[in-house]
């Protein structure tokens, strides 16, 4: 299936606990020019641990796929190179569902699935 990647473009929002107590927030930037920033942050409820990444880089659709290429990282407001020896740095994914306010998609390998919902800028307004 082929969906239109105007539908991804714009700012995404998800919120997901894994079976180990891990919520992970992310916050996802994709830009037209094919761009992105991607802003997790994790927190352990137990001990109230909270970290944050920044990741920066390209992204695409092909079809029903969905890729990413990470560049930078954003360590402490300074922006470092991210190693792109590094396989990590390359994610594939199906797009299971993409609408204006939904994108569900399901990684290649691991067959982990995630849905993101997109964030409206003026409330009130479809």
């Amino acid at each position: 299936m082929n969906y239109a990647r105007d539908l991804l473009i714009g700012r995404w929002y998800r919120n997901d606990t894994n079976e180990q107590g891990i919520r992970t927030v992310e916050y996802a930037e994709l830009l037209a020019d094919g761009s992105f920033e991607f802003t997790f942050v994790c927190s352990d409820s137990a001990s109230k641990h909270q970290e944050q990444i920044i990741e920066l880089g390209d992204w695409g659709l092909v079809g029903d796929i969905h890729f990413t290429i990470t560049k930078n990282e954003v360590v402490e407001q300074e922006v470092f190179a991210a190693d792109l020896n590094n396989a990590d740095n390359y994610q594939a994914y199906k797009v299971l569902q993409l609408t204006h306010d939904v994108f569900k998609y399901q990684h290649v390998v691991s067959k982990e699935e995630f849905t993101m919902y997109k964030v409206v800028d003026e409330v009130g307004h479809c």
